[in-house]
């Protein structure tokens, strides 16, 4: 009966580590994270969008996805979706969690954005419930030469929120909203293109040019714009990486260390890939506690190029961020 029960413990151990390795190096994709009490919330891509916590950004929970079955709305909006929904975006603003989302198919810009709020992030406060908007920003494959896709939320000095989106076509779009950014603001309509990368006779695919998840970060006296070049989603053959540039003011226009705009092509790199992580990129910059963390996802050169979430902490140097 001792031998029994020593087995029990020691298979309970191995089972207990397993876990904690498991958690500790967790897959990701379009990773964004936020503080609340204490706890850490990650959001990714992944059906009804996958969701952990950590008290570290180290050890993670995995918690149940914001949606349990794909939103109606978008199902009906956007043909071939099925609930792998992409790249949602995190903040807190008007005293609400806002989560924006991504709804399309790869490699179509028949696409749309959704939001979807909360007064809580702690799955088992009474107040955690997820409301779904529905749509913020569509764009028709014909019509829009732009990808509804990869949102992020930025409010300016003035406390009036924007939305910065895009994925390949003529690149990187920002658009202002409503106060309460549930909506294009449309008296009148403000559009900007931020960042693109010219198409080449060379590239294939659809779109034009491969730049896509903007990020923009303010710091002192700039706004930095984070974007992602070239190819992700291929594993072992990702070429992806992170480039930057700022600006005095939002909308730009954002140029490179050298001042060339990003609208034509610029952007100073801050991380591309290397013998242990074949691409990186779709990055997300927060503030946590005074430091300032780059959160991205990489493909592990060392498990079959899988995506694994990553953060690093940022520092800077005359005023261009470094890891």
């Amino acid at each position: 009966m001792k031998h029994i029960a020593f087995l029990i413990l020691i298979l309970g151990a191995k089972i207990s580590c397993a876990q904690d390795s498991l958690f500790k190096n967790i897959p990701a994709h379009d990773p964004v994270m936020i503080q609340q009490d204490g706890i850490y919330y990650v959001f990714t891509t992944g059906r009804g969008i996958t969701t952990w916590s950590s008290k570290d950004m180290e050890n993670w929970k995995k918690e149940k996805p914001v949606f349990a079955s794909p939103p109606e709305w978008a199902v009906k909006a956007v043909p071939g979706f099925k609930g792998h929904i992409w790249a949602p975006d995190i903040s807190f603003h008007n005293g609400l969690y806002y989560l924006y989302y991504s709804i399309s198919t790869f490699g179509k810009n028949r696409s749309c954005i959704g939001l979807a709020t909360n007064k809580t992030l702690d799955p088992k406060s009474p107040d955690y419930h997820w409301t779904d908007h529905q749509q913020v920003v569509e764009s028709v494959s014909g019509r829009d030469e732009w990808n509804a896709i990869d949102p992020n939320l930025i409010v300016d000095e003035s406390n009036q929120p924007w939305l910065s989106f895009g994925s390949f076509w003529n690149g990187i779009k920002l658009v202002k909203l409503n106060p309460d950014a549930k909506a294009i603001a449309t008296d009148p309509q403000e559009w900007y293109t931020l960042a693109s990368v010219p198409k080449t006779a060379s590239q294939s695919e659809s779109g034009n040019g491969a730049i896509e998840a903007p990020f923009i970060f303010r710091k002192g006296n700039f706004y930095y714009l984070f974007a992602s070049y070239d190819y992700c989603c291929r594993g072992e053959k990702s070429t992806y990486k992170m480039r930057v540039g700022r600006s005095e003011k939002l909308t730009g226009p954002y140029t490179d260390k050298a001042g060339t705009p990003m609208r034509d092509g610029g952007g100073t790199l801050l991380l591309e890939g290397d013998k242990d992580w074949h691409g990186v990129g779709h990055n997300a910059v927060y503030t946590f506690d005074g430091t300032d963390y780059l959160i991205f996802h990489g493909y592990d050169a060392k498990d079959k190029g899988r995506s694994k979430l990553r953060v690093e902490k940022l520092r800077w140097e005359d005023g261009w961020p470094l890891l």
